[in-house]
């Protein structure tokens, strides 16, 4: 796939406002504008710039939410860094500086969306056919998911504390900062520009087509690769489903379920995203396997080039990257008892053994150059949709709610839950669920701080709900700088 350029910010990080951002020429951002192809190449910069490691190259995909979720035994001899962190120490001097290199890259991608929202309307004229809808509707639906993001991790709650202090929400590109808003005005900020996105890529987006087929990229009846890739390969982009889903994902964080299935819904009743078979996910040649269950994304991170990077994560045995300890992750899947045939087990972990101590190691982004699809890092599943679905549904309709939930573990060679139906099972059925299917995919804490429970930690011990451990302290330079 051809590379991109990325549009070229400079983020002042000493002695001023965290979200003071200029552009290095202003010359060279007006010549970016004045085409169509170049409104593209800011576009799919966007998306470069994701893929940086301090977010979802790397970071926000498996490492910190994943950490503080307890996913991953993290020893004394803590080679990955990760260990202050799972220790909920937000005063440690690595994670100070981790977690401010996700706010800055996070509020890049941010001004980079802000400075095409900014030319787009200008400059409406020379954008064919779809494009104006296309690089409008995905440029504020990257704004929306990357404040989103910021307040999921730096701002308590909605359940918590609605109308705390949050994040700033950035609309302009300029050098002044952004005024911090509450946990609930950011909120609806964040619905208003997805909702606006909606409704644009409503009219325009392929994906829409009866004829789009999702599937494999490669060796596939998919017609995803058909035409100009701008305007293909929709599940690469914030497509007009991924915008639906992550509304129903802020709906519910803003504990709105009537608006979230409807969103829900939206995706679930298309039929546009096919249950991977399981002659896929378990085939015994490489080449054919899909570990990341490929044709369910409904948005994922085109990320070739991380695959490296992905698999040091976690193939760096017990020294230096993410594992889990062999009896830890056979609990987690139930693997004695209702899980003994979970598909995501057998084909996400592999165990391996160092001095005379087995642990898993994950091999969920394990791929062959020549495989069925390119690496994606999952960034929204139909599986979650499910769980939405469900949890919307369980207070009106308790049954549906089980079928929602069911119809998941079918897929992953689980049968229906039989146990008490009561509401604190189904969350806590919801919740080990979850665990399972988006493990390494850095959702699991996110879901646990809106709902404000316990984290399940090693061992079933749990960590109690607080604000000390779901609000990431804000940069220092944000505090002494930014609009309170």
């Amino acid at each position: 796939m051809k590379k991109y350029l990325v549009l070229i910010l400079l983020l002042s990080t000493s002695c001023s406002k965290w979200l003071d951002i200029k552009p290095i020429s202003e010359v060279s951002g007006d010549e970016l504008f004045k085409s169509e192809d170049g409104f593209k190449d800011a576009v799919n910069g966007l998306y470069s710039l994701c893929l940086n490691e301090d977010i979802y190259g790397k970071e926000l995909m498996g490492g910190l939410p994943d950490v503080l979720a307890q996913n991953y035994a993290i020893p004394v001899l803590d080679g990955a860094g990760y260990r202050q962190a799972s220790l909920y120490n937000y005063k440690d001097k690595s994670l100070i500086d981790r977690k401010g290199r996700i706010w800055q890259r996070l509020y890049e991608v941010i001004a980079n969306s802000n400075l095409i929202l900014a030319k787009v309307d200008q400059q409406k004229s020379i954008l064919s056919g779809v494009n104006y809808g296309l690089i409008k509707g995905e440029s504020l639906a990257m704004r929306a998911w990357c404040h989103f993001d910021a307040l999921r991790l730096f701002a308590p709650s909605f359940a918590s504390m609605p109308a705390a202090r949050g994040v700033p929400y950035a609309t302009e590109f300029s050098k002044n900062a952004a005024a911090m808003q509450t946990v609930t005005a950011l909120l609806d900020s964040v619905i208003k520009d997805l909702t606006a996105a909606k409704e644009i890529l409503r009219g325009v987006d392929p994906i829409l087509n009866a004829g789009y087929k999702v599937g494999y990229m490669i060796a596939d009846s998919s017609t995803e690769a058909n035409g100009e890739m701008f305007a293909q390969q929709r599940r690469h982009r914030l497509n007009y489903y991924a915008v639906c889903g992550e509304l129903a994902r802020v709906y519910l964080y803003k504990k709105d379920p009537v608006h979230a299935l409807q969103n829900a819904l939206e995706i679930i009743n298309a039929n546009k995203f096919p249950w991977t078979r399981q002659e896929d996910f378990m085939n015994g040649n490489d080449a054919k396997k899909d570990r990341i269950l490929y044709k369910e994304l409904i948005f994922g991170f085109y990320m070739p080039n991380r695959k490296d990077a992905m698999n040091d994560l976690f193939r760096k045995g017990t020294g230096e990257g993410l594992f889990i300890s062999s009896t830890e992750g056979k609990n987690i899947y139930e693997v004695a008892g209702v899980g003994g045939e979970d598909f995501r087990f057998k084909q996400w972990f592999s165990e391996q053994s160092v001095n005379s101590t087995t642990y898993l190691q994950l091999e969920k982004y394990k791929r062959t150059d020549d495989n069925l699809h390119y690496l994606m890092g999952p960034a929204l599943r139909l599986s979650e949709i499910y769980y939405i679905a469900a949890e919307c549904t369980f207070a009106t309709d308790p049954d549906k709610a089980w079928a929602y939930f069911n119809e998941v573990r079918l897929h992953r060679g689980i049968g229906p839950y039989s146990g008490p139906a009561d509401t604190n099972s189904f969350y806590a059925e919801l919740l080990k669920e979850a665990r399972k299917e988006l493990y390494g995919e850095g959702q699991l804490f996110y879901m646990y701080k809106r709902l404000n429970r316990s984290i399940v930690g090693l061992g079933g011990k749990p960590v109690p709900p607080s604000d000390g451990v779901f609000v990431l302290p804000l940069p220092d330079d944000e505090i002494a700088y930014g609009n309170r």
